[in-house]
């Protein structure tokens, strides 16, 4: 009996030896795709029984030609890249890692939100250019305790940035239509209706999904409702907000600013209007990374694919629903 194959579409870390590792233990061979093009992955996922894939978008037509398959797993949080409709119809196990890099994620909103507030990257910049005392004082800088950050989806990253913003004097705000208020009142945070949150909020940041329905879900409409001396974060997802609507919402000074670990385009030009902007603080989507956690993502996100093909339940499923249906192709003991 030949040993089963996972392909891996792409990854951003050095090796892939953790995976090797980890898959090596289940008896399961290792392919990794040359590039993430459609065409390539369509021709080598035909006779793989497992895929792995980080940035590169697993299509339709990709998902059609796994004839094998039995499962898609995502290094990673969202899987936007993922038709899961599409693997839930061919019967096609989905995972991900939800909770690898609550820590990283969280620290890094803090850290945009310190730099911004503190002028840490202007002052930086001024005093390496013009020397040292030439940075004016005119800027508004604001003593966070008091403050107010409003916190849009209430997950487990939402949750650790309201702790960690807590320990600096800021008072929090949450919208999230799947939590209640009790769950928030708990970790003394206060539920609000989206407009009321931008309206009070110093800083507002971003932790929801990108689903059809959080797409654009910060658009002219939103900037409007929000302060004119408010900072907008986004660590989660590019597409979470409209740019053209961000753009001129920088340059009218309808908000003051803001920082963003994404953009809609995965690897934006270089020249990209928002990065030239002088009140964005942009970093590269490495929201996520430390060394510790990178690993413990390819070890996980390997071992649940590793899992289901030896008909074990994993740890993190999306399409859950397929567990009680007749079209699952993996033999996973229940």
């Amino acid at each position: 009996m030949s040993a089963k194959k996972v392909l891996i579409t792409d990854y951003v870390w050095p090796s892939v030896e953790p995976e090797k590792k980890v898959l090596a233990k289940y008896g399961i061979e290792l392919i990794v795709a040359p590039d993430g093009n459609e065409d390539t992955l369509v021709d080598l996922a035909k006779e793989v029984d497992g895929i792995l894939t980080c940035f590169a978008k697993v299509t339709n037509n990709v998902v059609k030609s796994a004839k094998n398959c039995k499962v898609i797993g995502r290094f990673g949080v969202g899987v936007d890249n993922i038709d899961v409709g599409e693997a839930t119809k061919q019967g096609i196990v989905v995972t991900y890692v939800p909770d690898y890099c609550v820590d990283e994620v969280s620290d890094h909103v803090m850290g945009l939100l310190l730099a911004w507030n503190r002028k840490i990257v202007l002052h930086n910049n001024d005093t390496k250019l013009s020397g040292w005392g030439n940075a004016g004082l005119g800027m508004r800088i604001m003593r966070l305790r008091g403050k107010k950050l409003g916190i849009v989806g209430f997950g487990r990253i939402g949750r650790m940035v309201a702790k960690k913003a807590q320990a600096f004097g800021l008072e929090v705000l949450s919208f999230d239509p799947m939590i209640d208020s009790d769950s928030m009142e708990q970790l003394g945070v206060t539920k609000m209706e989206l407009e009321d949150l931008l309206s009070e909020s110093h800083f507002v940041t971003l932790h929801s999904p990108l689903i059809a329905a959080t797409a654009n879900m910060f658009s002219k409409e939103q900037f409007k409702m929000m302060r004119k001396d408010a900072f907008l974060i986004n660590c989660a997802r590019g597409g979470l907000i409209d740019e053209d609507a961000l753009y001129e919402a920088l340059n009218s000074q309808t908000i003051a600013g803001a920082g963003v670990d994404v953009l809609i385009d995965i690897q934006p030009d270089t020249n990209h209007r928002l990065i030239k902007n002088e009140n964005i603080i942009v970093t590269p989507h490495t929201a996520f990374f430390s060394q510790e956690a990178v690993l413990e993502l390819e070890q996980r996100a390997a071992g649940q694919v590793g899992d289901v093909l030896i008909g074990k339940i994993p740890e993190n499923i999306v399409n859950v629903e397929l567990l009680k249906v007749n079209n699952l192709r993996a033999d996973i003991k229940q």
